[in-house]
């Protein structure tokens, strides 16, 4: 299972970005779907995870500000980020596990996409 992921780039504070990772290849069904972060110098955290049922959870620094969201028919995450800060600065990337069609369990690790905070 392949993914792609899109959306970083450069915005000023208060700004919003959109990011999107697209899940390919051999999928049963997917069960979690997560974005995480590393900003630099910093150990890579969870920002927002989605898991089957459409339970959601954020880290406290991001509630009221990020949504994640998924498209089952596209195997697609979204990270809607708004009221982004400074210290919102990192590469963040997509974190996906589910179930192969072969029934074997998968997990994968998209690219990265540096989203930088700043005037």
């Amino acid at each position: 299972v392949q993914l792609q992921a899109f959306g970083g780039g450069l915005v000023q504070p208060g700004g919003s970005l959109r990011l999107s990772c697209a899940a390919s290849g051999s999928i049963l069904r997917i069960n979690t779907m997560d974005w995480y972060r590393q900003a630099p110098g910093k150990q890579r955290e969870l920002v927002a995870g989605l898991i089957t049922g459409g339970s959601t959870d954020y880290r406290d620094s991001v509630k009221g500000r990020f949504t994640i969201s998924r498209d089952n028919a596209k195997n697609t995450v979204y990270l809607q980020m708004n009221s982004l800060k400074p210290e919102d600065t990192a590469v963040y990337s997509c974190y996906v596990a589910g179930i192969s069609l072969d029934y074997r369990g998968f997990s994968s690790w998209g690219q990265g996409t540096l989203v930088t905070v700043s005037s």
